[in-house]
C-alpha cells in the first residue's frame, strides 16, 4: 500500500511539513498529522479564490498551496479510472 504524502505550510511559522493524505477530492482534502495514537485529522477546504486549501489544527492554520485545477489533475493522474466516462 502506497502512502500518499503532501507538503503543507504552517502560516504562523512558515515551516513546511509532510502530512499523510486520507482522502483527496476537488472540494476538500483530509490529512493526518502525526503517527500512532498521537495522530490528528484535519480537513482542508478550498479557499475563496480556489488557489489553495486551508484548515486549522490545534489553533494553527495550515495551507496546501495548490489550486483546485492542479488537485483535479493530480487525482486524474493518480487514478485515471476515476475520470468521468463522458
Amino acid at each position: 500500500m502506497n502512502v500518499e504524502k503532501i507538503a503543507v505550510r504552517v502560516t504562523s511559522t512558515g515551516q513546511t511539513m509532510e502530512v499523510v493524505v486520507l482522502s483527496r477530492r476537488p472540494t476538500g482534502i483530509t490529512v493526518v498529522l502525526g503517527e500512532g495514537v498521537h495522530n490528528v485529522k484535519c480537513d482542508l477546504s478550498l479557499t475563496r479564490n480556489e488557489m489553495a486549501y486551508a484548515g486549522t489544527i490545534a489553533g494553527r492554520e495550515i495551507v496546501y498551496e495548490r489550486s483546485r485545477a492542479q488537485v483535479q489533475a493530480d487525482i486524474d493522474r493518480l487514478n485515471p479510472a476515476l475520470k468521468k466516462s463522458r
